[in-house]
């Protein structure tokens, strides 16, 4: 055989390989599952009253979280309602009160192994003298290394819109 020929065999196996290590890896751990969930016990509160946010960390990686940097804030929609007025009044990460509710999120117990999941719920109140007809929402930005800090990953988040109805004969 020719080495002209032993070349191009060589370079078609080459290729062959190179064509099974792109096209035959599996799907993703992640594929279906999100990072960060947000889940409320309604969607609607009148002024005066409260409604609990929570948000879910679930490690969907093959090994554990190590480090968690989130952050939450108003949507754009929510801070342009001038005449909306809510605070937050409580933050609770796995039952315990967060330690520092201007950088929410630091709080989930790490490290976070695979699969595992963590929860903090934030309270807030809608003001008594707030208007109503409006809707509060919230953004999330969340960054975390994973597989001893090798890696990382980020994406934004949002919570589903609370509507602020008017209380009945308002």
């Amino acid at each position: 055989m020719n080495t002209t020929r032993l070349a191009g065999l060589g370079l078609a196996a080459v290729l062959s390989c190179t064509g099974a290590l792109l096209f035959c890896g599996g799907t993703p751990a992640n594929a279906d599952t999100a990072d960060l969930t947000f889940g409320t016990e309604t969607d609607a509160v009148t002024p005066g009253s409260a409604v609990e946010l929570t948000m879910t960390l679930t490690n969907t990686q093959s090994t554990e979280i190590r480090f968690v940097y989130q952050s939450i804030r108003p949507t754009w929609d929510t801070e342009r309602q001038t005449d909306l007025k809510y605070a937050l009044v409580s933050c609770e990460a796995d039952g315990a009160a967060c330690a520092d509710t201007t950088r929410l999120g630091l709080d989930y117990a790490l490290p976070l192994a695979p699969g595992a999941s963590r929860t903090v719920t934030l309270t807030y109140r809608v003001a008594p003298d707030s208007a109503c007809g409006r809707t509060v929402g919230f953004s999330s930005y969340l960054y975390y290394e994973y597989g001893s800090g090798l890696f990382s990953t980020s994406d934004t988040f949002w919570s589903p819109d609370i509507r602020v109805d008017c209380p009945a004969g308002h």
